[in-house]
């Protein structure tokens, strides 16, 4: 981690434990419509993005309802949830660290951007980032093209940047952005799931980044 003077940060699993609401939430959602309920297990190895085709994945049939309004619930539940979930105590540990080691750090998340801010907020962790960058909408989608943009804007060279992550699609963006990655598998995909991307730098906990 000493050669890099950037750290892109995700934000969901990789910062913020939030596994545990988030398999409640859909579950709230899959009882409703008299579908299997999800263990977190079986969550972490079929959760994907685009999140619309993991919907469909766990039972959501959207020739019958309206993807709007189910995106909607699901932020609905998430959103009362989100009191119960928190920062991992490695993170805080790690965003010290890296403060004081002067590398610029940011969160590049698919969180829609109010709700980001406020989260990071209300966890008091906004003091240690150079720019928070979240979506304008509740879906989740790509977060390649505001990665590219924080990029450009903060003229960051991408071999002196790492994105960590715990999603596959945190791979993707770093291949686009064309930085380094480190995938963390305690967060919303399991370890195997991870380790299938080809990543160089797949770990368990957080608290392993250093040795990398």
């Amino acid at each position: 981690m000493l050669d890099y003077k950037a750290i892109i940060w995700d934000y969901n699993g990789t910062l913020l434990d939030d596994l545990s609401i988030g398999v409640l939430s859909i579950n709230k959602m899959l009882e409703k419509r008299g579908l299997p309920l999800l263990t977190i297990e079986k969550y972490r190895n079929v959760f994907t993005f685009p999140v619309k085709k993991y919907y469909e994945a766990v039972g959501f049939n959207f020739e019958m309802e309206d993807w709007d309004k189910t995106a909607n619930e699901f932020i609905d539940h998430y959103t009362t949830l989100l009191p119960q979930s928190g920062i991992f105590p490695e993170a805080i540990k790690l965003l010290s660290h890296f403060n004081k080691e002067g590398k610029k750090q940011f969160i590049l998340s698919a969180m829609e951007q109010k709700m980001l801010e406020d989260s990071t907020r209300d966890e008091n962790i906004i003091k240690y980032f150079d720019e928070i960058s979240g979506i304008d909408n509740i879906y989740a989608s790509s977060k390649v093209n505001n990665g590219l943009q924080l990029m450009e804007k903060h003229q960051l060279q991408a071999s002196d940047v790492v994105l960590l992550g715990d999603t596959t699609h945190d791979f993707e963006v770093a291949k686009e952005l064309g930085c380094n990655c480190i995938l963390i598998a305690s967060g919303h995909q399991s370890y195997e799931k991870l380790k299938h991307t080809g990543c160089s730098h797949v770990v368990n906990h957080l608290n392993e980044i250093i040795k990398n």
